[in-house]
């Protein structure tokens, strides 16, 4: 049986497909929301990584990931016109798509080092989604052709920032002993996310009133958690509000950012 992150990764390589096959020049230079990239930066980016796993067995991530090697996998691709390169993202792609589809179970439960920290092989491809999912936001938003906001790798890619509301509401927001936070998401994925601190921040489950509730999309939540755009203007735009204690729940959302 294949593992879910196969299925979460075939959905963001399709959506990224269809959206690659349809941009202009201009848009293939126009500036994601990685500061480093533009589009075609963040799609380099992407294949270079896909193409550092392709081929090689999990348990030869054991010890490290050779990051070091993209920057070559990406010199090789600047190179490359717009149309080969989206070309190339198909290739590289459907390649890395048969080789897990071919994976056992053992295969993805090999002990490999993440991006993270150690971790499985499955546990690596689950942050590979996550991945993919965040960058073709990063080239959705600034060319406001909004997409793939739903469905079962958007709902990975927002799980894998509820993991992380723990050390974001201690350590970023500062929730105080005491204290505990609402982040309530309207959709495209809906939910809830609650954190309680008693002596440690943790998510919980229960539906007990809050100190303080933040109200955001899911797709504003995911970029502002990213640090991918700036808080002021989520919250002048009235993307983000915010109920209960007025101070934190101002803080909670001007102070998601866990990663970049």
């Amino acid at each position: 049986m294949s593992h879910p992150a196969l299925h979460g990764l075939d959905l963001c390589w399709s959506s990224l497909q269809s959206l690659l096959d349809e941009l202009s020049a201009d848009q293939w230079s126009t500036q994601s929301l990685c500061p480093d990239w533009d589009v075609a930066g963040v799609v380099m980016h992407l294949v270079a990584v896909e193409e550092m796993l392709l081929g090689r067995p999990p348990s030869e991530f054991a010890e490290r990931l050779p990051f070091d090697e993209l920057a070559g996998f990406t010199e090789a691709m600047s190179k490359l016109t717009h149309s080969e390169l989206a070309e190339k993202f198909r290739t590289v792609t459907a390649a890395r798509k048969a080789e897990l589809a071919a994976m056992s179970d053992e295969d993805f439960a090999t002990p490999v080092m993440t991006p993270v920290g150690p971790g499985t092989y499955g546990r690596f491809m689950d942050i590979r989604v996550f991945d993919f999912w965040v960058h073709e936001q990063d080239i959705r938003t600034p060319l406001g052709l909004p997409g793939h906001e739903d469905g079962a790798a958007a709902e990975r890619s927002i799980d894998e920032i509820r993991m992380s509301m723990p050390y974001i509401a201690g350590k970023r927001i500062g929730v105080a002993d005491g204290e505990s936070l609402r982040v309530q998401l309207s959709g495209p994925v809906s939910g809830e996310i609650t954190i309680r601190v008693d002596g440690r921040a943790g998510l919980v489950t229960d539906s007990d009133p809050t100190t303080a509730s933040i109200t955001a999309d899911s797709t504003t939540f995911a970029l502002l958690a990213c640090g991918r755009v700036d808080p002021q203007t989520r919250i002048d735009s009235g993307q983000i509000t915010w109920s209960g204690d007025a101070e934190l729940g101002e803080r909670a959302a001007r102070s998601l950012r866990f990663t970049m």
